[in-house]
């Protein structure tokens, strides 16, 4: 490796960042209150990476978020919940029905219509996320996406995406991941 691999890695993420379309994410961002204002379930979920980003996001949404939106609301927090965190029941899931079934039967037990999905992809194709988003669909909730620069699927059958336009797992990662973050710090630093 030489300095240029790595000058040309990181223009290549910055041109990742740059093509954020800002007007989706603040889209975003206003289901996201919305899902507050009503005191709706906000589920989130992913894959290998993506499960861990979606874990960061689901820790600063809710703790630092909701430390912020609970003075201004007489205490109200964010009812979000990471599917990707319960590896018993997560295993229990893919042995006795299929993998493509962990984030759909865990929906199952606690989604109601009118609450939230947002789930993070690279591909835009893992059948147990296409799956779990599907399910959202046909019962009642808001769906979100944000995948890599093939879309996949899921860019068609979440209700809102955002595509990142790379294929590079790690460039999408950690745009994917800025967004997340900007989603967070927008209750943060802007309420």
């Amino acid at each position: 490796m030489n300095q240029l691999y790595f000058q040309n890695y990181l223009d290549r993420q910055k041109a990742a960042y740059d093509a954020i379309p800002i007007d989706r994410v603040e889209h975003l961002i206003n289901l996201i209150k919305k899902c507050w204002e009503d005191d709706r379930q906000f589920f989130a979920f992913g894959n290998g990476g993506s499960a861990s980003n979606v874990s960061h996001f689901i820790t600063d949404l809710g703790k630092s978020a909701s430390d912020k939106m609970s003075t201004h609301s007489n205490g109200r927090r964010f009812r979000c919940m990471s599917l990707n965190e319960n590896v018993s029941w997560i295993t229990a899931l893919g042995n006795d029905y299929a993998y493509e079934d962990i984030y759909l039967r865990q929906l199952q037990n606690y989604a109601r219509p009118g609450d939230l999905v947002l789930t993070l992809s690279v591909s835009g194709n893992s059948p147990n996320v296409v799956k779990a988003v599907q399910w959202a669909n046909d019962n009642g909730l808001t769906t979100m996406a944000l995948v890599g620069g093939k879309g996949g699927k899921l860019a068609e059958l979440a209700h809102e995406s955002i595509v990142i336009q790379d294929e590079h797992y790690g460039r999408v990662e950690d745009a994917q991941m800025t967004i997340c973050h900007m989603l967070c710090y927008g209750f943060i630093e802007s309420v």
